[in-house]
């Protein structure tokens, strides 16, 4: 087999050589010669490398039949370690989409490489077919695409992707915890389903168009010159919103004038300034030079009382401000005119081109088939022949459906309700004291009578009054120095208090999720079975006996930093405890004869 690359590499901070042949990737421990790692080319499922300017250069290669894969360091100096690494990486990466490639036809083949024998100078083919395995690799690939249906947010790798690069403390604890290999991609994503289907959600929206009329601003340039740079959507919203234009340009073009000699004829005619989203463009035609060809398009300014384009379509009568023109005319209601349009000629044009553009909008958005009709809402109700009640019939009007809520595991549930049902019958059977409520209410009255000279005789003590008032103002004062104060915690310490507490936040998340739900009410494709949960919350606990440990670690760093241990102490509390509670929990459920899950 022929050698692809190499480089100096280090497994399990041993050092030795890294290669990869025609066939697999291995390595040899320096002064050896049998490879202590030998792995074929359609096991490699993923591929992960540090980031750049990280301390190490190292790449990780995650393999189908095995969820912890192989991590290797390279060992040259920086920049062609970074460089061996990027041969290695472009070669694994091409490996892998073949086996996923292949993996999608049903099986998945070794690389047709040509190896040169030197017996008969043939080509010695690939073995035969070898049947896919199961991937359960506990990170996919970053430096490759996955070929994920799109119908299946929560299992695409591209939606994951993106949860982590919008959320970089989610995507630091995936850092941690997958990429190391302490948790697989699976269950770091159980109990996230929501974060991946709103991302989802977000990338199926369907983006509308525009809402800025369309009004190309010319640019100076050097030379006292202007420009105007022209992009085919700046020319499809151009014909699209000026039909004049779109006919002007078929007609013209190529035949009298090339296209280049079209806009730029066009940005310098009266026409160009007729469609100006200003009132000033009116009077900039009046110092624009004629066109022989543009101005056979100009219309004249829609500044009647009447537009030139009347509405073709049936106003709807919820929206409609003439519906009630005609109600209670005995009475003497007279038109308001104090919103009528036109007062300034003007600006009519103006007026009525943005209503025609807003018109536009909202029909490419109601619209479902492109063609700018509105959808009309069939109520399915027969006595509702025009659709009104559908229309006014809104969800938050209607009363909330019961929800059955969630199922509440007792032990000793019937001891419960018997001391509470025999506690209640104890309280009914006891005497209650009888009031007299005629002597209740005449005491009352007593007990307020001359209440206005008493409160005149209320005098507050100035002693307590001005000790009540130093102690808010030094309340407040200390609250001000604490935010204004550095914290006298180092950024450092700080960070690994947050890493270990995030980190032993997810583990204590996993434990609880491997014992609640029950057996049989997992979720993407977790745990489902008495043993995997089993094995699942065993791991998740040893995770947790570390946790203790971490923290000593992190207290004695802060002693050396010259941070007091108390504060850390105090801080990483909550944690412990949290952990301490899961560790007892587990231990009570193994030792319980006969224990089984809820």
């Amino acid at each position: 087999m022929s050698t692809v690359c190499t480089a100096k590499a280090s497994y399990k901070k041993i050092p030795g050589l890294l290669e990869l042949t025609s066939t697999h990737l291995q390595w040899t421990q320096d002064g050896k010669k049998a490879p202590a790692v030998h792995v074929a080319h359609t096991e490699v499922s993923s591929l992960f490398s540090s980031k750049e300017g990280a301390a190490q250069v190292r790449l990780k290669v995650g393999l189908e039949n095995d969820s912890n894969g192989h991590n290797f360091a390279f060992t040259s100096p920086a920049p062609l370690a970074l460089t061996e690494r990027e041969t290695f990486k472009a070669q694994l990466t091409t490996i892998i989409s073949n086996n996923r490639a292949a993996r999608d036809t049903g099986a998945v083949q070794l690389p047709q490489t040509g190896v040169q024998t030197p017996s008969n100078g043939g080509i010695r083919r690939a073995p035969a077919p070898v049947p896919p395995r199961p991937s359960d690799s506990r990170a996919e690939s970053v430096s490759s695409h996955r070929g994920t249906p799109v119908n299946d947010p929560i299992n695409d790798f591209h939606v994951r992707k993106k949860v982590l690069l919008n959320t970089p403390e989610l995507a630091a604890l995936h850092r941690e915890l997958v990429m190391s290999g302490q948790i697989t991609e699976t269950e770091f994503w159980e109990g996230r389903e929501q974060l991946l289907l709103a991302q989802a959600a977000s990338d199926s929206q369907k983006k509308g168009r525009p809402g800025q009329l369309v009004d190309p601003r010319p640019q100076a340039v050097e030379g006292g010159e202007v420009k105007i740079v022209i992009t085919p959507q700046l020319v499809h919203d151009i014909f699209d919103e000026y039909p004049v234009v779109a006919k002007a340009y078929d007609e013209n073009v190529p035949s009298k004038l090339s296209e280049a000699e079209f806009w730029k004829r066009y940005f310098q005619s009266k026409l160009f300034h007729s469609h100006r989203a200003s009132i000033r463009s009116t009077a900039t035609q009046h110092v624009v030079k004629d066109d022989a060809i543009f101005d056979k398009y100009l219309e004249r300014p829609d500044d009647e009382l009447e537009p030139r384009r009347p509405r073709d379509d049936e106003v709807d009568m919820f929206i409609d401000l003439e519906a009630t023109r005609e109600d209670h005319e005995e009475t003497g209601n007279e038109r308001d005119v104090t919103m009528q349009a036109g007062k300034q000629r003007g600006a009519l044009p103006l007026i009525r081109k943005f209503n025609e553009h807003s018109e536009r909008l909202l029909k490419s958005a109601i619209s479902t088939d492109g063609t700018g009709k509105r959808r009309r809402l069939d109520s399915g109700d027969a006595s509702d022949s025009g659709g009104h009640y559908s229309q006014i019939d809104l969800a938050d009007l209607h009363n909330p459906e019961p929800s059955s809520g969630v199922l509440l595991e007792m032990q000793d549930r019937q001891r419960y309700f018997e001391s509470r049902a025999g506690a209640a019958a104890s309280a009914e059977q006891a005497p209650r004291p009888t009031v007299d409520l005629r002597a209740a209410w005449q005491q009352m009255r007593r007990d307020l009578d001359g209440w206005q000279g008493h409160l005149a005789q209320l005098k507050t003590d100035r002693k307590a009054a001005e000790a009540a008032l130093a102690s808010m103002t030094e309340n407040v004062a200390t609250r001000l120095d604490a935010q204004k104060r550095k914290a006298d915690i180092p950024e450092e310490i700080f960070g690994q208090m947050r890493t270990c507490q995030t980190a032993a936040n997810e583990f204590l998340r996993q434990f609880w999720s491997a014992i609640y739900p029950p057996v049989g009410e997992s979720t993407l494709g977790g745990p489902t079975t008495l043993a995997q949960k089993t094995a699942k919350a065993t791991r998740m606990a040893g995770y947790l006996t570390k946790t203790s440990e971490k923290v000593g670690a992190i207290v004695r760093a802060a002693e050396m930093a010259g941070v007091d241990r108390s504060r850390v102490q105090t801080g990483m509390q909550p944690t412990l405890d949290a952990a301490k509670r899961a560790l007892e929990f587990w231990e009570t459920r193994k030792a319980a004869p006969g224990a089984r899950r809820a």
